[in-house]
């Protein structure tokens, strides 16, 4: 039943030239489904967090206190955080006082669905209507998260979808992301816009936003500089960038997508909540799951801010970036 404890961990990645990583996303042939890849993707996590549960419950036949308090240890070191631990503890405790659990494997089956539970109030997809023409959607997060490449595969995601998708090239502090934008527009025949490294950010995004007006673009996806969640003068220009939307469509931008590096743990969730606080987060694009055993961070943001975790992803390839499915991520995360 616990074969998957058996499993190799997967390789990390390697740091790749901007035309490498882009290729090597744009071209990977990925003969799989995307549920088999989910679990290969979350080897790394289900070697260190699940497997070390199950391992817990193996050839136990009563859920116990010193079962209870192992459980709760591996918890934590999963990142799936004290509250989030705390809570799942102490509805099995309430369970296991009123004799709902009986047995060990029970107790194993009721964990599961009260994580699948928590996840489930974050599992609302992005919706986009037809008649917002652009839908904007703002990309914001910290240097190194994978925003820009995020970007590239959200254009690939919607135009397998049949939407029609412009590029702004927002971060115009680093001259390599408006080159590494530009590549996935080449990649997905989508227009990107984009001015001298240097040049205004909002400006930018505002002429973006005309453009995409003007050639009835279904959805404008904008890049923006990386920052940290604490550098106030910076998380101003993002506010600058919602202001100067707002004159031309008073909804835009329509989601703000902050996209989180799965391997930073708890300091994803602080980064989301100091941005949300700045900017209103509208939804979450958990990247780097395939490189990192703190997966279990995915259960602390949905528990702590309930905000829609639109996307996840598993893999470089062009498609390892998928809607996100609280059951299919659990049943990933808990299968052999």
């Amino acid at each position: 039943m616990f074969d998957f404890l058996k499993r190799k961990k997967s390789p990390d990645s390697a740091d790749e030239s901007i035309e490498k990583i882009v290729d090597t996303a744009a071209d990977t042939i990925k003969p799989k489904g995307f549920f088999a890849k989910l679990k290969q993707g979350l080897a790394k996590t289900r070697a260190s967090f699940t497997s070390g549960i199950a391992t817990l419950f193996l050839g136990k036949k009563e859920l116990d206190q010193n079962l209870l308090n192992e459980i709760e240890a591996a918890l934590i070191t999963a990142d799936v955080g004290v509250e989030t631990t705390q809570q799942l503890i102490k509805t099995l405790t309430q369970k296991l006082s009123r004799n709902e659990l009986s047995d060990a494997q029970a107790a194993f089956q009721c964990l599961q669905d009260e994580m699948k539970h928590i996840l489930m109030r974050s599992n609302i997809p992005l919706s986009i209507p037809a008649t917002t023409k652009p839908f904007v959607m703002l990309v914001i997060g910290i240097n190194g998260s994978g925003k820009t490449t995020t970007i590239g595969k959200l254009a690939h995601y919607f135009k397998q979808n049949h939407q029609n998708v412009m590029l702004a090239a927002g971060d115009t502090f680093r001259a390599a992301a408006i080159q590494q934008l530009q590549i996935w527009g080449e990649r997905n025949h989508v227009p990107v816009i984009a001015q001298q490294p240097g040049a205004d950010t909002a400006a930018v995004i505002y002429d973006a936003m005309e453009a995409a007006k003007a050639r009835n673009i279904d959805i404008l996806i904008a890049d923006t500089a990386g920052r940290l969640h604490t550098q106030s003068n910076l998380m101003a220009e993002l506010q600058k960038v919602k202001r100067v939307l707002t004159k031309i469509d008073m909804t835009a931008p329509h989601e703000t997508l902050i996209v989180l590096d799965a391997s930073l743990g708890q300091n994803a969730l602080n980064q989301v909540k100091q941005f949300h606080e700045a900017m209103g987060v509208t939804g979450i694009a958990l990247t780097k799951l395939d490189g990192t055993a703190k997966g279990g961070i995915i259960f602390a943001i949905a528990n702590q801010t309930q905000i829609p975790i639109r996307y996840i992803g598993v893999g470089e390839g062009i498609d390892d970036l998928r809607p996100f499915n609280a059951d299919e991520f659990v049943k990933a995360l808990f299968s052999a």
